[in-house]
């Protein structure tokens, strides 16, 4: 069997930016603000220098209840988002010291931001 080849990006950024018709009652990330947020943190990425990090825009991520959400891999760590503060925090804690902001973690089968 062959090898893997080395990674591109040790890290990918799934930041979704799927709009619904106002008043869908799902909601969702765009119209909570999830594009301004994401431009925000591939602006800070940079100024931070993050090396082998991809921040990617997505389409539905298929939480929208949650939103704005964003999943990293290869952890497959989701989080919810609404503030510059909480980008910079996401950036800090988990991208650059390989930590966990828990207050923002989604769980698997959460539906809402209370649980």
């Amino acid at each position: 069997m062959q090898e893997d080849p080395p990674l591109y990006f040790t890290c990918h950024v799934f930041c979704c930016v799927n709009e619904r018709p106002p008043g869908h009652p799902r909601g969702s990330c765009k119209a909570r603000g999830a594009e301004p947020l994401r431009d925000y943190m591939k602006k800070r990425a940079k100024e931070l220098k993050l090396k082998g990090v991809r921040i990617n825009q997505s389409g539905c991520l298929d939480r929208c209840e949650l939103g704005p959400t964003m999943v990293i891999y290869p952890e497959g760590v989701w989080y919810h988002y609404d503030s510059e503060a909480d980008v910079d925090e996401i950036l800090e804690r988990h991208l650059v010291r390989g930590e966990r902001v828990e207050r923002l973690m989604l769980r698997p089968g959460q539906t809402r931001l209370d649980e």
